[in-house]
Order: C-alpha cells, then sequence, then structure tokens
C-alpha cells in the first residue's frame, strides 16, 4: 500500500490555529459505517452516542513544556531542544535545532545557566542524547524555562497553556497533546458517567514520531518510534469487563487506542502494567478491543490517518475528510473531531473477543439462531 494513497487537498485556512472559545462546542462528524450515512453535530451531543454499560477510554498524560531555547556555550549562538523521552541520569531523547551544531560533546546553557546541557550520544534519526545538570528539581526548572511544544503548523501565539492540556491530564511526560481528548470538559464528562458510561483512564506519553510524516513510498517499510503507556488493574478490569458485557470500549483518541490494542493479548483480553509500544496500525490490522472511537482530522500521508483508514476503511475516510473540507471544519490539533462507531455484537470472524457471547475456543455458548436474534437486537437499539 502506497502513503501517496493517503494524501488529500486542505486548504490552509481550514488549519485551526487557535481553540474555540468552549472545549465541547467544537464540530462534531459522525460516520455511520453501517448505512455510510454522515451526521454534523457538535461535539457535546456526542453523549448521544454513548449507551449505559460502555466504556469511555481517557488518556491522561500531561503535557510536559518541552521546547527548550538556550545557547550554545563559548559561541552564544541559538539552539532549540525538544525533550522527546526521559531516560537514566538525566539523560533525554531530544530533537535539537539546528542539528549539525549539535555534535558529540557540544555544550549548551538555558537561562543564563540555570540548567545546561551535553549532548552524550546521536542516535536514530539524528536525535541527541542529551545530558543536563542543574540544581534543584528539574521539573520546576522546565516550568521556569520550556515552552509548550506546538504543532509547527500553528503559528499563532497560545495565551492559556491550560488549552494544549485535556481537563483530565495527569501524569507528566509527553511531547505533545493527546488532542481528542481536548474537546471533553468536566462537565461533559459527569454527565457522560451519570448516563451510566463507565471511563477507564489510561496512560500512554505522546512522542512526535507518532506525528511525522511517512518517508516510505509502501507505508510497510515505515519505522514507528516507541511511546511509553500504563495500564492500570482497575482500567483493564473495566475494559475486560466491558467487553464480558457485550458493551462497546470507545477510545478517546489514536493514543488511547493505540494503548488498549497494545495492552491486549490476542484473545482481546486486556492486561494491566508498564511498557513501550510502537505499534503501527493500517489498513488491514484486525482491532482486538476498540469498538468506537472519537478522533480529530490528521495530517495528510500520516500514520494516524492510516490508522483511522484500518478502523473504518480508507475509502470511507477519504470520503468524510473531502466532505468536512467542503463543509470548512477546522482541521489538526486545535480542530473539530469525528466519531466513528465499527461495532457489531460480534465484529470479527469467529468471535473470540466477544466473551459473553463465544468462549475462548470461539463456540457459541447459546444457539445460533438465539444469537442472531441479539445481534438484531443490539443493531436496532444502536441506530436509535
Amino acid at each position: 500500500m502506497k502513503t501517496s494513497e493517503f494524501d488529500y487537498y486542505l486548504p490552509q485556512e481550514l488549519i485551526a490555529q487557535d481553540p474555540v472559545e468552549q472545549r465541547d462546542c467544537s464540530r462534531l462528524l459522525v460516520i455511520d459505517r453501517k448505512t455510510g450515512k454522515r451526521e454534523h453535530k457538535i461535539f457535546h451531543d456526542i453523549i448521544d452516542y454513548l449507551n449505559p454499560g460502555d466504556c469511555l477510554v481517557i488518556n491522561n498524560t500531561k503535557v510536559i513544556p518541552a521546547r527548550l531555547i538556550g545557547e550554545r556555550e563559548g559561541t552564544g549562538g541559538k539552539i532549540e531542544l525538544l525533550l522527546l523521552k526521559r531516560m537514566e541520569n538525566n539523560i533525554w531523547e531530544t530533537l535539537v535545532k539546528p542539528g549539525k551544531k549539535a555534535k558529540k560533546g557540544s555544550r549548551f546553557l538555558f537561562g543564563g545557566g540555570i540548567l545546561k546541557a551535553e549532548v552524550k550520544d546521536i542516535i536514530d534519526d539524528g536525535n541527541r542524547l542529551i545530558q543536563f545538570e542543574y540544581d534543584g528539581i528539574f521539573e520546576e526548572i522546565l516550568d521556569k524555562l520550556g515552552q509548550m511544544p506546538l504543532p509547527p503548523y500553528i503559528t499563532h501565539k497560545l495565551e492559556d497553556k491550560t488549552r494544549y492540556q485535556t481537563v483530565y491530564a495527569k501524569h507528566e511526560g509527553s511531547a505533545a497533546a493527546p488532542t481528542a481528548g481536548l474537546h471533553f470538559t468536566q462537565k461533559l464528562l459527569k454527565d457522560i458517567e451519570d448516563k451510566g458510561v463507565n471511563i477507564a483512564r489510561v496512560t500512554l506519553h505522546v512522542g512526535l514520531g507518532t506525528f511525522r510524516p511517512v518517508q516510505a513510498e509502501n507505508i510497510t517499510d515505515h519505522h514507528m518510534h516507541t511511546e511509553e503507556y500504563h495500564v492500570s488493574s482497575e482500567a483493564a478490569e473495566l475494559i475486560n469487563k466491558t467487553k464480558e458485557n457485550g458493551s462497546r470500549v470507545i477510545c478517546v483518541g489514536t493514543t488511547s487506542l493505540r494503548t488498549v490494542e497494545s495492552a491486549s493479548d490476542n484473545n482481546g483480553v486486556m492486561h494491566s502494567g508498564d511498557s513501550d509500544t510502537s505499534i503501527f496500525i493500517y489498513p488491514g490490522y484486525r482491532f482486538k478491543i476498540a469498538d468506537a472511537l472519537i478522533t480529530n482530522f490528521h495530517l495528510p500521508e500520516s500514520t494516524l490517518l492510516m490508522l483511522v483508514s484500518a478502523f473504518i476503511g480508507k475509502n470511507e475516510i477519504m470520503a468524510a475528510y473531502k466532505e468536512a473540507v467542503s463543509q470548512k471544519y477546522r482541521f489538526f490539533s486545535f480542530g473539530d473531531a469525528m466519531f466513528m462507531d465499527i461495532r457489531r455484537l460480534v465484529y470479527n470472524a469467529d468471535g473470540s473477543y466477544n466473551q459473553k457471547y463465544y468462549t475462548e475456543q470461539g463456540e457459541l455458548k447459546l444457539p445460533y439462531s438465539e444469537y442472531l436474534k441479539e445481534e438484531e437486537h443490539y443493531r436496532v437499539n444502536s441506530n436509535n
């Protein structure tokens, strides 16, 4: 499959430069996979598409002020660091600009020397391993000197840093926001819980590798960077219980989706713990956990566009994006959202992932005629 198949036309003026005034008042494009119908809603209408017993999976990572502007020790030349991943012994994997000025052994100063750094190694894709030197607490120094790492396509200054954080951000570590979650307010989340929808909180620290353009002509030749994730025992149990009860797991954003798909086994069972993932989801992938997805509009030829194409079909996604452009939706991080539901009662060939109706060996627990009635009941209720 060619990378060029995931290109589309996007006028520059549709790239959102600022967040909407009210988080949950962005637009929402709803795709019904069964009928192909597309609806145009406001984001707070998302509650109408969630059912009691469903489980909403959110990523509670917190963006750190990961962009540091400093100078080369001795020459005073400007240098910019973007922190990507914390290693050991005060070492971070970083993206450095200009890279040619960041040879092994180069030293930099930030905040007049409050924070010092030295290039220890040059690794994949030209990223640098940087060791920091400082007195005090690194997070406090970073909060003082660092800037929010907005994507390069956002040229406006962000007046309120909290608008590039979800309202449920908790665990620091991301170089970019899980942007689908930016649409939620505390009130909307409470209304969703009051409706009987459960919320599972997972953590995936978002790295910039996710957003890098695919350079390979064939998408299978693309190399994904790793990202750290954590799934608590409570979240895993809640997700597994949802699947066992025949209800839907609805992922808020591609980061939540990558987390649940990475933390599950081939039988569709979630496991708790800490790990790294470099999962690359593109058309042909068989989803084990996710039944529905809330997501923003993604860059052309990006791995995220390939992921959503795997979820609901490339042709459907391309048609939806074309309609979104014609309807002047706002794109990317501060843009509008989509909701898509791929769930049937049992949506894979052998049914092994739905433990309410099938055994782990893929055998029905009830007569097939009764199962068909259950599926029809689910289909009717899902359309109401």
